[in-house]
């Protein structure tokens, strides 16, 4: 008798290609540590640092005299004017006003901070959480938060890592005589401004 050949389900098929697909995946996650990620990051040293405006989602000039208290709005630095590359979540950025207990009542610069929302931990985009009893970053994929007042990881898993990877990037900020607030150049090192998706050394 002639042997009879059986073709293969669709079950199967479906589950080697799974098989395939796994092995693929495990290969390429092998390498990521090794993808020169700073390349799609704001920090390479070929990017000039500018002085730009605090610009809001509503396209207006943040201002000491008009922004609420313990409230955030998403910002974008640095702008390419490229609408697909501002797009970008290594540009985007938390700006807060800290709550009236933190010193966000004050009517200068002290009162805000701007903080990059790429997590330290796996790069997922954390928010201010602005209700009572929280009044803090939290990213929602691992839990990690973060306190306002330094960018300091305080729980989660972003706060078991070292330094400088507990600390989130920050902006620096300045007022002019209209009180309309100023992201001041920024330094793409652990020791200045930070790094976007690595962190930076919290200055004492």
């Amino acid at each position: 008798m002639g042997s009879i050949e059986i073709e293969p389900s669709k079950s199967d098929v479906s589950r080697r290609d799974f098989l395939k697909l796994l092995a693929a995946a495990g290969v390429g996650l092998a390498f990521t540590p090794f993808i020169p990620w700073g390349k799609f990051m704001p920090n390479p040293s070929n990017i000039m640092p500018v002085k730009a405006e605090v610009i809001l989602p509503d396209g207006t000039q943040a201002n000491v005299k008009t922004f609420p208290k313990n409230h955030s709005e998403v910002i974008t630095y640095p702008l390419s004017g490229d609408p697909v590359l501002d797009k970008e979540p290594f540009k985007k950025w938390q700006f807060v006003r800290l709550p009236d207990e933190l010193g966000g009542g004050k009517e200068d610069v002290s009162a805000f901070r701007a903080y990059s929302m790429v997590c330290l931990h796996l790069w997922c985009l954390w928010k201010y959480w602005p209700q009572e009893g929280r009044k803090r970053g939290e990213c929602p994929c691992h839990g990690s938060m973060y306190n306002m007042i330094n960018g300091k990881a305080f729980a989660g898993p972003a706060s078991l890592q070292a330094a400088p990877s507990n600390v989130l990037p920050i902006l620096y900020l300045e007022t002019d005589s209209d009180g309309n607030l100023w992201i001041k150049p920024a330094i793409w090192n652990v020791n200045q401004n930070g790094i976007v998706g690595y962190g930076r050394f919290l200055q004492t």
